[in-house]
């Protein structure tokens, strides 16, 4: 990852049959991308302040007037003005009752137990659930904006499913999840009580069930496969005596995330999966990255374990790759030296 101390990351995007890529912008310079492939490293340090990104609109940036400092804990790289500026323009805030656009109505899943219901333009395609993380989703339904806004209502409603979930919470399901077949079968569960409840606006489609899913398209198979408590890639139930499990428990070590960047920091490793904004990385326990990106060559071994960092948290920053012999101090290079905590067990019935 080489990049000119002038530009500031703007965090992971993802494109529907593209993967993901790391944002880059630069006032009066445009943007860039970085692919982002699974077993690829990743390996940066942080240089100054973070600040603003302003607002963007469009395929647009419009830069913040000030250039306001942003918190390093900030999930959002924006000023207060910013942020208002932004919310008042998104389909959240119900302020284009107007919009000619159609809507789809989804159910995403994220766990066992754990789904949501939402909206997000046709035109989008699937890349809001890519977005947020969504282990897989089906569309329920298509038409105008104010349609597809009271069917999510009266979804959230009778079937009693949230409209938002947290990061925190879809984090620590991803290392330990059911199969494909599994999560196929809870969604269309609740596409059938879905499409049989009452109520829906008649300018409102119904669509039959087609899961997608996002397992292999993050990169899934690789989590939870840490020298943790169960060895390397121990399955749920085969986990260490003692260690919280079940059917949809958790091996006790489900490795650390990063808290916030600091100036200077250094994030090092090699990249397992992304998953929404999250990158989850493979580093040794002394910080240090494992191998070339393939099990055989050291990804894996009993002193590893899992980093994941909220990619949210690197947007503001300006970041350089440590290949950029100026710009690194080689006694540090390949370490994790910014402010980690461990992950939380989530054991199973949680939910």
């Amino acid at each position: 990852m080489l990049v000119s101390m002038t530009w500031w990351c703007t965090g992971v995007r993802w494109r529907v049959g593209a993967g993901p890529v790391l944002g880059w912008y630069a006032p009066g310079r445009g943007e860039r991308e970085s692919a982002l492939s699974a077993g690829g490293e990743i390996a940066f340090r942080v240089r100054g302040g973070r600040r603003c990104l302003g607002v963007r609109r469009g395929g647009r940036w419009t830069v913040c007037p000030t250039g306001a400092a942003v918190a390093g804990r900030a999930t959002r790289a924006q000023c207060e003005e910013c942020a208002r500026v932004d919310r008042a323009h998104s389909v959240a805030a119900d302020t284009f009752a107007d919009d000619p656009r159609p809507y789809h109505v989804y159910v995403a899943w994220f766990g066992p137990g754990l789904v949501k219901v939402g909206i997000t333009g046709v035109a989008r395609g699937g890349a809001r659930l890519l977005e947020q993380g969504a282990v897989a989703y089906t569309w329920l339904g298509r038409g105008p904006l104010m349609a597809a806004r009271r069917t999510e209502e009266l979804l959230r409603t009778a079937l009693g499913v949230p409209d938002r979930i947290p990061y925190e919470r879809k984090r620590v399901l991803r290392a330990r999840l059911p199969g494909a077949e599994e999560r196929a079968g809870e969604l269309a569960g609740v596409h059938r009580q879905a499409v049989a409840l009452g109520g829906w606006p008649e300018s409102l489609e119904r669509l039959a069930c087609e899961v997608v899913d996002h397992g292999e398209v993050f990169g899934l198979a690789a989590l939870g496969r840490s020298g943790g408590p169960g060895g390397p890639g121990a399955p749920v139930d085969q986990a260490a005596p003692g260690a919280p499990g079940g059917p949809h428990g958790f091996a006790a070590d489900l490795g650390q995330a990063v808290e916030q960047l600091t100036d200077g920091g250094v994030v090092a490793g090699t990249l397992l999966a992304a998953a929404g904004p999250d990158l989850h990385l493979s580093v040794d326990a002394g910080g240090r990255t494992r191998g070339s990106g393939t099990r055989e060559s050291g990804m894996w071994g009993p002193g590893t374990r899992e980093l994941v960092i909220d990619s949210r948290l690197m947007s503001g920053w300006p970041l350089v790759g440590l290949g950029d012999a100026a710009a690194v101090d080689t006694s540090v290079a390949g370490a994790v030296t910014v402010p980690v905590r461990e992950i939380p067990v989530v054991q199973g019935g949680l939910f």
